[in-house]
Order: C-alpha cells, then sequence, then structure tokens
C-alpha cells in the first residue's frame, strides 16, 4: 500500500543527502550518518555537527572553515548519484519537459533508463495521477536507476514500472493502441522504435528524443518522415552561459555549458492525415541507402560501461537507497515527490565527492 509523502524541509537528519559547500565553491555530497565523519585533506566535519540543524546552515569543520549544509535539489542529486550510464543533464531535461509538454496525469513511456537522471525529471513532472512505464535493455541500468530513486525519493513510486527489454519488442505487451501521451527515446538507435511508438501514441501525442550526435539526428528525423505519421520533426540543442555578477563587474563566465545532446520533437498524426510535400529546392541532402547504412549503431560507436564498473555502481546506489529506506524503519517519512510503494524492484529482471562540471 503506498502512501502520498511530501518534500521534507524539518531539520536534516540521518539518512539525509546534504550538500556541503566550501568557501572556495567546491561542492561535496554526503548521506549523514550517526557518528559518521566527512574528511578533507585540511580537517574533519562530523556529521553529528550537521544532523538536527536546519537546511541551509553554516556548520564547521576541526580546522575552523565552515561549510554551507543544503539538501541537494532535483538537479543537484543527479549530478552527484551513482552513474551507471551518461546522463540527460538538467538543462536538457528542462527544455525536454517543456517542448514534449509532459503535464500531470499523463502516461508517459520511456526508453533507456540509464542511470535514472530522466525519469526523476518525469516523475516529478506527471506527478501522482501520472504514469510512467519506462523500458531498460541493462538489467544493471535499471537496478542503479531505481536505486538512485529510492534515494532521492525515499520510496519507490508506485506510478513507475520498469521493463527489461527492447520497447519494440514489449510496448505493444503493455499498452493498447493510442494510449500514450508521450513518449521518450533515450537510446542509441531510436529509429528502430518509430513503428512501435506511431502505432502506441494517440493522435496529436508527442515523441521527443535525445540524441547524442548529429548522424543520429539525421537518421532519427529521416525515419519519422518516411513514415508520413508525424508532423516535421523540430531539432534543437540548448546552450547554457552563466554571468559573473559582482557590483559594476558584469561579464559572461569565462566557460559554459555548451553541446551536450540534440532534442527532436514530433507529433503523431491522425489515421488517414497526409500532410502537404514541403516546397523545398533540390539541394546537396540527399543521400542513399548505403549513407544510411554507414550511421547504423555499430557506425556511430555504442561505448559500454565495463561489468566491474557497473557492478560497483550498482552497490553504491543501493547502499544510498538503503541508508534512505532505513528512515522508514525507525517511523520518520522520507522525503519524496510522488506515491511509493515497497513492490518488486524490476519486472523481467531478477532481482562522494565532486565538484560542480558547469551545470546550474
Amino acid at each position: 500500500m503506498g502512501a502520498t509523502l511530501s518534500r521534507d524541509t524539518g531539520p536534516l537528519r540521518a539518512g539525509d543527502r546534504v550538500q556541503l559547500t566550501g568557501p572556495k565553491g567546491r561542492l561535496n555530497t554526503v548521506t549523514l550518518e550517526a557518528g559518521g565523519e566527512f574528511h578533507t585533506h585540511r580537517g574533519v566535519l562530523e556529521h553529528d555537527r550537521v544532523i538536527g540543524q536546519p537546511d541551509a546552515s553554516l556548520v564547521e569543520a576541526s580546522n575552523g572553515v565552515r561549510y554551507l549544509a543544503l539538501r541537494p535539489t532535483l538537479a543537484d542529486f543527479v549530478m552527484s548519484m551513482p552513474r551507471g550510464a551518461a546522463i540527460v543533464y538538467p538543462k536538457d531535461a528542462a527544455q525536454l519537459i517543456g517542448q514534449a509538454d509532459i503535464f500531470p496525469g499523463a502516461v508517459v513511456v520511456e526508453a533507456g533508463v540509464g542511470s535514472g537522471a530522466l525519469s526523476l525529471w518525469l516523475l516529478r513532472a506527471i506527478g501522482p495521477s501520472g504514469t510512467l512505464h519506462s523500458f531498460e535493455r541493462r538489467a544493471e541500468f535499471a537496478e542503479i536507476a531505481q536505486s538512485n530513486a529510492v534515494t532521492f525519493l525515499g520510496g519507490e513510486p508506485e506510478n513507475w514500472s520498469v521493463t527489461v527489454g527492447d520497447l519494440q519488442e514489449l510496448l505493444g505487451e503493455w499498452c493498447t493502441p493510442g494510449s500514450v501521451d508521450r513518449v521518450v527515446l533515450d537510446m542509441l538507435a531510436p529509429w528502430e522504435c518509430v513503428d512501435a511508438v506511431a502505432l502506441a501514441l494517440s493522435p496529436g501525442a508527442i515523441v521527443v528524443c535525445y540524441i547524442a550526435t548529429v548522424t543520429q539526428l539525421s537518421r532519427f528525423a529521416e525515419a519519422l518522415r518516411s513514415t508520413g505519421q508525424f508532423t516535421e520533426p523540430l531539432s534543437t540543442e540548448t546552450l547554457v552561459r552563466g554571468w559573473h555578477v559582482e557590483g559594476l563587474a558584469v561579464r559572461p563566465d569565462h566557460r559554459m555549458v555548451a553541446h551536450t545532446g540534440f532534442l527532436l520533437t514530433a507529433r503523431r498524426l491522425a489515421p488517414d492525415t497526409v500532410l502537404p510535400a514541403p516546397q523545398r529546392r533540390a539541394s546537396k541532402t540527399d543521400f542513399t541507402d548505403e549513407d544510411v547504412e554507414a550511421w547504423t549503431p555499430g557506425a556511430v560507436g555504442d561505448r559500454q560501461s565495463s561489468d566491474k564498473r557497473l557492478r560497483r555502481t550498482a552497490r553504491q546506489a543501493q547502499s544510498q537507497a538503503d541508508a534512505a529506506a532505513s528512515r522508514e524503519s525507525v517511523g520518520v517519512d522520507a522525503p519524496s515527490d510522488a506515491t511509493v510503494s515497497t513492490a518488486g524492484r524490476v519486472s523481467g529482471a531478477s532481482g562522494g565527492d565532486r565538484k560542480r562540471d558547469g551545470m546550474a
């Protein structure tokens, strides 16, 4: 039986993830433990000095250095959580939710869970009345993603299910045709899923894809066009540049977060709807089947994480999830954004320190 929980705004307590900001702006994310210690090369900060303090408090280490202790936002959390695969960065997740018009109560299908960063954003956007069903080909990634969700939410969301397997093979078993509001793809070869996605989406519904390279972007756009079942694809990228603002010294930062990936969106057309042919001049963009084959997943390159690294990351994620879930055993509500459940983890499968890398 699930329970609706609200985000905790009370004092910091054991089991909480806390972001410690030093005097030079260095960020360290730790999980508070009674009797635990945070070590630096200059001194030690005892966790007991932090536990019981209000959020956003200054705490002093043994060397007199003071740290600002804050509960991490979702953007902070996804940047420091254990990763089995590369994540969708907050700047792209925010644009994705906006461009795909993810709304409370939506039925959303996600393919490519990775480490669970985008899943957490989607769960927040759809709220407890929505449904998120995710597909992930690798059981190790699914386990890491769900452990990260438990760490941040304090329990497993009742409205989120994860299936280990291929979306194009299993989507038809999970949903009836035309019943899905949004499909979110984050995978190496999204063009393989076009037929299954078109069948699942209702008229006017949206497919959005996070794509790493221009070759993948081009091939997926052409795959959508070739079906005749979608509107003209819209492709964008998001660049973020911070500014230094101090008195009259106002200038752009020396570094910025530039390209991380592309977003491509398109809407499902009603049955038998045929768009007028675009009026374009002939150009050098024509391509042959041989050109397309040169952009297969193998040619694009699929860098895999080693099994040893995945096992280590899974243990780290599970340890953090156990620490967050243990708060329930002492009768204290855990923080969460959604309805949580103690149901099984993954269907289809058994089963530190950081420095901000430029993300706001």
